[in-house]
């Protein structure tokens, strides 16, 4: 007996910006279980900003999406026929075969999840690769001190808004953030509780930025780079420190960036500017889980989700993320 399923295929690397006709929906039949293995149908998937690098067809720090063959991501589902110990029909689980509404996978690829206090898909979010990456950033790469002015930009999204949070709770006197528009400057502000909100889409940020932190910032978290990140450069304190975790206004670019074009200001401040991958993180994930799980129980933390609904919507909903039409996590929502 066998599985109608279906998966998005990329029919070709995107120029510029991806757009709908870039991806293609095929169907396919899964076999049942051999022995080590179980079924999944998927109940939630993720769409990450890092996954526009793998449309590109050029290996970075992983392996490109190839043409014509299934893609993959982050998503949460429910067991619905096992060969594997320790797995049962019923048990929701996390693994990295998205972009599809059932998946076969070996046991050693999935992870059981606990739903019984937290939601499936905040093991996408909060407490998946975005609620990580965050943590790690401002607790190891570029640590937040007691006291520290802490800038956070795309403070609206999946990254962005646990950061905005964390740096708070890690003892930053002050964090300001940076986001689209004024609903969701207000949301940084407002919900997440950041100290102020910058809309990057009104002009001379730099000179707001220091019009609101006259003395500087010591930390800056970069979801976004360019004018951003020079912003940031530009009022960074001495021994202040940045960490580059992603720069999604570029992600689409067909030609180079004209900056930053003020990094000799790190050597004025002995600023120290790293990038960093969630993926060399792993060692921090056992005290993310039973930190950030502690501050979510007692109410500390909030988050939001973005969803669309039906695997149909998965390509719409990742073109949407680049545009910063999400506030919170973008997801897709299949059932």
């Amino acid at each position: 007996m066998s599985t109608a399923a279906r998966e998005f295929h990329l029919r070709r690397h995107p120029d510029g910006e991806p757009v709908p006709d870039d991806f293609e929906l095929v169907a396919r039949e899964l076999p049942d279980p051999a022995d080590g293995e179980l079924l999944v149908r998927n109940s939630w998937l993720s769409v990450d900003p890092y996954m526009r690098g793998r449309m590109s067809g050029i290996r970075t720090y992983i392996d490109p999406y190839a043409l014509g063959a299934p893609m993959d991501g982050a998503a949460v589902g429910e067991v619905i026929a096992s060969s594997a110990d320790g797995f049962a029909v019923g048990d929701t689980v996390v693994h990295q075969a998205g972009w599809r509404d059932h998946a076969l996978l070996g046991a050693r690829h999935v992870q059981k999840l606990d739903t019984s206090v937290i939601p499936p898909q905040a093991f996408l979010g909060v407490l998946g690769m975005p609620g990580l990456t965050a943590y790690a950033g401002l607790v190891e790469v570029a640590p937040v001190r007691d006291g520290d002015v802490v800038l956070i930009s795309a403070a609206a999204g999946a990254v962005g808004s646990m950061a905005v949070q964390v740096a708070r709770l890690l003892g930053a006197s002050r964090v300001i953030g940076v986001a689209g528009g004024p609903q969701k400057c207000a949301y940084v502000t407002d919900e997440l509780g950041a100290d102020d909100a910058l809309d990057y889409k009104q002009p001379d940020l730099a000179k707001r930025l220091r019009a609101i932190a006259p003395d500087g910032i010591d930390v800056y978290f970069d979801n976004v780079g360019g004018e951003t990140l020079e912003a940031a450069i530009g009022s960074l304190r001495v021994w202040g420190r940045i960490a580059i975790c992603g720069m999604i206004s570029q992600y689409n670019a067909t030609t180079p960036p004209a900056g930053p074009r003020n990094l000799a200001r790190l050597i004025q401040t002995r600023g120290q500017m790293r990038g960093f991958l969630v993926l060399d993180q792993g060692h921090l994930r056992a005290r993310f889980v039973e930190q950030v799980g502690g501050w979510l129980t007692r109410g500390a933390l909030r988050y939001r989700e973005t969803a669309t609904y039906g695997l149909e919507s998965a390509p719409q909903a990742f073109i949407d993320l680049l545009h910063g039409a999400n506030t919170g996590k973008m997801l897709v929502k299949l059932d």
